[in-house]
């Protein structure tokens, strides 16, 4: 995936969640990227070099203060 990423961007990862679910927002980007799921809650926190293979598309950006 080619396009930029930011603080609480909702996304669609390739993979599912094991409760089913593949969409979630982003809590911290740095480094590391700290995805939390929209069904369950759950957090994930993975290198971004991770987080950019396995990003499928965003699927809606947050418009606040960058």
């Amino acid at each position: 995936m080619n396009s930029e990423f930011g603080l609480n961007d909702i996304v669609e990862m390739k993979k599912q969640h094991p409760c089913g679910n593949s969409i979630f927002k982003i809590t911290r980007v740095g480094a590391d990227i700290k995805i939390k799921c929209e069904q369950c809650e759950r957090v994930i926190m993975m290198p971004r070099r991770d987080f950019v293979k396995r990003i499928k598309k965003i699927v809606k950006k947050h418009k606040g203060e960058e």
